[in-house]
């Protein structure tokens, strides 16, 4: 009933919400002398802060409708390449005038793990100037109905296969946090299958791949509850009107609540301070503020049986590095990776994954060579900086980016007409343009 609850709070909440967005209106309006004054400013500011308090923040945009490239600016197009139910893979389309040196292709898996994949509009915006990028936009599984069956940790793992398949030879994934486990078992798994498609290489950032090193909050929650207690108190039922009505779900807001506390502080002092420069006037720190809040607070729902075989597999088992992790009735053998290049990244001060947690991969693929790995600590940042900020920009996005070249430049350009997905037998394609937050 819990969830339940929450939907008729916000339910509850909408007429209060509408007349106090409507009073910071006419306060705020420059017609009003009210406006110019510190008086004028402190209500504004009160009711502005009420209403994104109590608003129930939707699927953000990327946004990304261009690019620079070699100084001059390009037209990006947004584009879904292929789909499935929980799903869609989107390919940012750079409308290139005229030839130049081929850019590595690069597959962006981002986190599901509530949040939606604009938390890494950064990372694309970074990569896009020297890159052909795509990304995955996970669908929120409350918009998914029932009758589409259920999405486990086994049908990420064929997800990632299917979209590697379907990009063809000379792909780069990049995984951010959550996805490099099913990343790393996915190529493992193509390359003890010997797939003529396994990717050229694999970046992995700030993931839990053996998370008995350095142990964070997170870490430590997982291992003192039972799988049990995760199923009895966080695992709820999708309410009524929803499309995915009555799926069991991990519900977003839940995980966003273990997000801010861990940090509470931090996000008090941030509101305070988001307060005091509306208040002063003072623009930029403010819209830098919304911003931000725009998108931290935005968060999706994540289907029971991923959740629960994730938390108990990566985080309670660790079956992963010790050998024992199973996709579908196949071991995950990672000393089968021979041929796709690994590039490892970590955040010094990252509080989700502690530091050594993602560098483990590096010990699991021991019969790659030495030409192909690659490890690199950030300095002074935490697990936020490890995707996005001017750091990642300046010090982490131009390593990826070579070492995407390095190893694009060194895998044969095989063909893909041959290559069957792992679950259907054939590739699953769609291509449709976005436009304005809508596919046509």
């Amino acid at each position: 009933m819990f969830y339940q609850l929450y939907e008729m709070n916000h339910a509850a909440m909408a007429p209060l919400r509408a007349t106090v967005d409507a009073m910071r209106l006419a306060f705020g309006s420059p017609l009003n002398p009210l406006a110019h004054t510190v008086i004028g400013r402190t209500l504004t500011a009160s009711l502005e802060v009420f209403e994104r308090s109590t608003r129930r923040y939707g699927k953000p945009q990327f946004g990304l409708a261009t690019t620079m490239i070699d100084g001059s600016p390009v037209t990006v197009t947004e584009e879904i390449s292929w789909s499935k139910p929980f799903c869609n893979l989107i390919h940012f389309k750079r409308s290139l005038a005229s030839p130049r040196p081929e850019d590595p292709k690069i597959l962006i898996t981002a986190p599901m793990s509530g949040h939606y994949a604009t938390l890494l509009r950064g990372t694309v915006e970074a990569l896009l100037p020297h890159a052909d990028v795509y990304i995955t936009d996970w669908v929120d599984a409350r918009m998914v109905p029932v009758a589409e069956g259920f999405f486990d940790l086994d049908d990420y793992i064929d997800y990632v296969i299917e979209m590697v398949h379907h990009l063809g030879p000379r792909t780069n994934v990049v995984a951010v946090c959550q996805p490099s486990v099913p990343v790393l078992a996915a190529v493992a798994r193509m390359e003890a299958d010997n797939d003529p498609l396994a990717p050229a290489s694999m970046t992995l950032m700030g993931g839990p791949i053996d998370t008995r090193i350095n142990p964070t909050a997170v870490n430590e929650l997982a291992k003192n509850k039972p799988i049990e207690w995760f199923k009895e108190n966080v695992i709820m039922d999708v309410p009524w009107p929803q499309p995915g009505f009555m799926r069991p779900v991990y519900p977003g807001f839940l995980q966003l609540s273990g997000f801010m506390s861990m940090n509470l502080d931090r996000h008090m002092t941030a509101q305070k301070d988001f307060y005091m420069h509306l208040i002063k006037n003072d623009g930029d720190p403010a819209e830098k503020h919304r911003d931000f809040y725009d998108e931290y607070l935005a968060v999706m729902d994540l289907t029971a049986e991923f959740y629960l075989q994730t938390v108990e597999t990566v985080f309670m088992r660790h079956a992963l590095p010790k050998g024992e992790m199973m996709h579908r009735d196949k071991p995950v053998d990672c000393s089968a990776i021979r041929n796709v290049a690994l590039l490892t990244v970590e955040g010094e001060n990252d509080d989700i994954s502690g530091v050594g947690q993602t560098k483990a991969a590096q010990t699991l693929c021991v019969n790659l060579p030495e030409s192909k790995r690659m490890h690199y600590m950030q300095p002074d940042v935490g697990h936020y900086g490890v995707f996005n900020g001017s750091r990642f920009r300046r010090e982490i996005a131009p390593r990826i980016l070579a070492f995407a070249k390095e190893h694009s430049m060194q895998q044969p350009n095989v063909s893909a007409s041959n290559v069957k997905s792992p679950s259907t037998g054939k590739p699953s394609v769609v291509k449709r343009v976005i436009k304005g937050g809508k596919s046509v």
